[in-house]
């Protein structure tokens, strides 16, 4: 046997079963090449790495030993099965990453269509802002329009006003002037009244009348000779006499002193009769306290004096009314008059000066006699407080006002109220005219009300919220203290024409301050928050007189003695001054 041609077969089988192995790994490299690419490249890495291939490619030129082969065959088995492990453990792994990958697409997806509807949305809010921005330039242009018509509407109404001041500046004048002219006229006829009556006298005085001589139970008659002795003049005496036929003429004397005791007022006789006027030729104006005294155990609300000017009242917090004796210049405590449960807010003497009315916290009314500490009548129906009780021109009937926004009317005989107004404000205060009630309101107005059915029958403006009214003794002009610290006066036969009184450092204390006009109508009074009583000359508008160092205190309310001889100021802290020019 030839060893020559052994080693050769054996050399051609070992090839060919390497080629065989080559052609096996080349098919299944092409079947898997295409799915695995990656891996491919990596599992050829990895073959590189070996000494297994090394030594299949380097042992081409001389056959290998069996014992080499069958290791390397096992070692390449070995190596073949954990490579196809890694090859499953790395295709789960893909199948993982595709299932993250499928998850991705998918929330890259939703995210797509998130984007695309916000997107959309911001199309829309951009429409949206574009229509707003149109919008606001043309609200823009409306409102540059509206704010230059404004403007002009201002300008106008300021044009409107001066015109209106001038105008009524001009009304006023003339009003005046009327008011003078008329008063001149009525003092020509007067004066020609009084001319008149005085020719009537002097002829009267020196005329001579012939009275027949009655005869009589204590006289003798005389005899026909003895009438004959005296001179032949006959039966007849001379007397210095007015003419007892003319009843013209004592009427017309009894007018004109009735003109002269009444002034110019419009009212009758009989109103004359029923309020009688105290005679107050000149009003004093105070310079200096006569007295000062703690007239109460609390802050005091109200003053009055009476028609007589001998007696003052004076209402406090301490819910009891005094009274005072005016003599000798001082004031003098009289009697004590008690019954209420609340605070006094008002004070009124009755025309005869027999009774007193108060207005009080407690929602009544309370009448007393002057004889008699205790009241006599007490008025209750009101919800709030009662800030003002007056009494009316009709005899047994007074007028109430409250915060309960009502006005009231009662009989006294019967304590009841048998009329009520309604009003949309709180009522401060109250007066009355010959057939009218007067109220002054929170809301800044003056009613009018007929005082037969209480109906309010006429709105004033006021400058103010209104604390007080006072009314003039000729019943001709109101007085109005407002809470803008000004004093308005208004003459009531013209509506319009009205005056305002202000002075620096006046201010109005409270709701419920009380200015007051002298008798004579020539001076108006209020007290003011530093303790100052501050006097105005109706005449001039300026003011007369300031009063200051009396007071530590609010001043509540002032009172002027209708004989225009004394005034009284009360505070909040129980102090009670006279004054008086001397």
């Amino acid at each position: 046997m030839d060893p020559g041609g052994a080693s050769r077969r054996s050399s051609r089988s070992a090839e060919t079963w390497r080629g065989h192995i080559i052609q096996q790994l080349k098919h299944r490299d092409r079947i898997q090449s295409a799915m695995f690419q990656d891996l491919i490249r990596f599992y050829t890495g990895l073959l590189e790495k070996t000494s297994m291939t090394k030594g299949l490619l380097s042992s081409s030129g001389r056959p290998p030993a069996e014992g080499c082969a069958r290791s390397s065959l096992q070692q390449l088995k070995k190596t073949t099965g954990e490579l196809a492990y890694k090859v499953v453990e790395l295709q789960q792994q893909i199948k993982i990453k595709e299932r993250v990958l499928q998850e991705l697409q998918t929330r890259l997806q939703k995210e797509g269509g998130r984007l695309a509807e916000a997107s959309e949305a911001k199309r829309a809010l951009g429409d949206e802002v574009e229509q707003v921005r149109q919008k606001n330039k043309t609200l823009k242009a409306a409102y540059d329009a509206l704010l230059q018509r404004q403007r002009e509407a201002e300008s106008k109404l300021r044009e409107e006003k001066e015109k209106e001041e001038r105008v009524l500046e001009d009304m006023m004048h003339q009003k005046k002037q009327a008011a003078a002219r008329m008063n001149h006229r009525n003092e020509r006829r007067s004066r020609a009244r009084q001319a008149t009556v005085q020719k009537q006298l002097q002829t009267a005085a020196r005329s001579k009348v012939i009275v027949d001589s009655a005869p009589t139970s204590r006289s003798t008659s005389p005899k026909p000779e003895d009438q004959d002795k005296s001179g032949g003049r006959g039966a007849t005496r001379l007397f210095r006499s007015a003419s007892a036929s003319s009843p013209r003429f004592f009427s017309s004397i009894r007018e004109m002193f009735d003109r002269k005791r009444r002034g110019h007022s419009v009212r009758s006789l009989e109103e004359d009769l029923l309020f009688p006027v105290g005679i107050c030729l000149s009003a004093r104006v105070p310079v200096r306290p006569l007295q000062v005294l703690e007239a109460h155990e609390q802050g005091i609300n109200a003053v009055r004096f009476s028609f007589g000017s001998d007696l003052l009242a004076t209402g406090g917090t301490d819910r009891v009314i005094k009274l005072w004796d005016v003599r000798a210049g001082s004031l003098t405590h009289r009697a004590t008059l008690d019954g209420s449960t609340e605070g006094i807010t008002c004070v009124e003497f009755d025309h005869m000066g027999r009774r007193i009315l108060a207005a009080s916290h407690n929602k009544s009314a309370l009448l007393w006699r002057l004889d008699d500490s205790v009241p006599k009548v007490t008025l209750t129906g009101h919800s709030r407080k009662v800030t003002a009780a007056r009494f009316t021109c009709v005899p047994h009937q007074v007028v109430t006002g409250s915060t309960d926004r009502t006005v009231r009317l009662w009989d006294l005989n019967r304590a009841a109220c048998v009329q009520q107004g309604e009003v949309a404000s709180f009522c401060s205060d109250l007066v009355c005219s010959d057939s009218s009630i007067i109220s002054g309101h929170f809301d800044c107005k003056i009613r009018v009300w007929d005082s037969r059915t209480v109906n309010c029958v006429q709105e004033l403006p006021s400058q103010g919220r209104v604390t007080s009214l006072d009314l003039s003794s000729d019943r001709r002009q109101l007085l109005s203290c407002c809470r803008d610290d000004c004093l308005q006066l208004l003459d009531l036969r013209w509506t319009n024409d009205r005056m305002c009184f202000r002075a620096d450092g006046f201010k109005c204390g409270g709701d419920s301050t009380k200015a007051v006009i002298s008798p004579d109508g020539c001076y108006l009074a209020a007290g003011s928050t530093d303790g100052a009583v501050y006097i105005w000359n109706v005449s001039t508008g300026g003011l007369e007189a300031r009063l200051p160092d009396q007071h530590s205190s609010s001043i509540t309310a002032v009172s002027w003695s209708l004989s225009g001889e004394h005034f009284v100021s009360v505070d909040r802290s129980r102090r009670a001054v006279l004054w008086s020019d001397i």
